[in-house]
């Protein structure tokens, strides 16, 4: 009931009604949710311009998962940026185009490019302390965030958000009556994913979102993404460092060098035929899942072979 309630509010106003308050016409599967056409970011000091983003294309369609994938300052993290239109005062567009679901945002007004963000637009960040205002219980948040998008009531609101919370296998009564300190790093992340999709958003942008947590929880967290988005048909455009974390899960992965677009391929051409060589180093130097498992497993049998050699050595000496 309480989705339906949203999805009711969520197309009163959206950006190709914006004025008329007329309701966009859904995408079908064969059309690009987002499409980059020939992107450049640049930063201005002085005089001189330095090029951070060169000429980058892509495009996702509804359903699909593209991860953007580099070392720091390849220029992804800034890519996805520009597409929140949240590019710093010292970053600015040098042209090409950034089509959202048939139109060119960069040709939007600020507000209007204010009201496709958490509305059409979600996103999840690495920082997870950043996600929620310390002081403020989860639950509040989650339902400003709700009713400033849409017209409902406050008891409709926590309904959606409870609904969410669950979603994202946390104790949804308890989270949404906590402070963000009081919960772990991956429950913070896992009630940042659904402020994102609480609101079911065309397209996701998840910037590194698990950066900040070790691997199991990271894992967890990008599994809960995953199953959303199938649940849900969004676009996903992820942003990494790590392609032991996207190679699974990507449809397509683009793989980002000193601000340029160098191989784009399917998840598993690039795995079998990947042919730029800083693919085939970040290939190379990719770890497996089951070798960090078999990692914490040989140090936890380290760790009780020291707890028992000590115990034995109390018992003897």
């Amino acid at each position: 009931m309480s989705q339906l309630l949203l999805e009711r509010e969520r197309n009163k106003v959206l950006p190709n009604g914006y004025e008329t308050g007329q309701p966009v016409a859904s995408l079908s599967a064969s059309e690009s949710v987002l499409r980059l056409e020939n992107l450049k970011v640049y930063a201005q000091q002085g005089k001189r311009r330095y090029m951070l983003v060169h000429d980058s294309s892509f495009s996702i369609r509804r359903g699909e998962t593209l991860a953007l994938v580099g070392e720091s300052g390849s220029g992804k993290s800034v890519t996805a940026s520009a597409v929140l239109g949240l590019l710093p005062n010292s970053l600015h567009i040098g042209g090409g185009r950034i089509v959202f679901q048939g139109e060119d945002i960069l040709l939007w007004p600020d507000k209007m490019k204010r009201r496709l963000r958490g509305k059409k637009i979600g996103f999840v960040f690495q920082d997870y302390q950043g996600s929620f205002t310390p002081f403020i219980k989860v639950g509040k948040q989650l339902v400003e965030t709700i009713r400033s998008h849409c017209e409902l009531s406050f008891n409709e609101a926590k309904s959606v958000a409870l609904e969410w919370l669950h979603q994202v296998d946390l104790p949804a009564e308890r989270v949404f009556n906590s402070y963000p300190f009081q919960l772990s790093g991956g429950q913070r992340q896992r009630a940042a994913l659904a402020a994102a999709m609480m609101l079911q958003p065309e397209l996701l942008i998840a910037d590194e979102p698990t950066t900040a947590l070790d691997v199991l929880t990271g894992e967890r967290v990008l599994d809960v993404l995953t199953r959303l988005q199938r649940q849900t048909g969004c676009a996903v455009l992820m942003i990494s460092h790590d392609l032991r974390h996207v190679m699974k899960r990507a449809d397509t992965i683009a793989v980002m060098k000193d601000g340029r677009i160098v191989e784009m391929e399917s998840a598993e051409t690039l795995r079998l035929q990947a042919r730029h060589p800083y693919t085939q180093m970040l290939l190379k130097a990719r770890p497996l899942l089951s070798e960090i498992h078999r990692g914490f497993a040989m140090e936890a049998e380290a760790a009780e072979t020291a707890q028992s050699t000590s115990r034995w050595e109390a018992e003897f000496t």
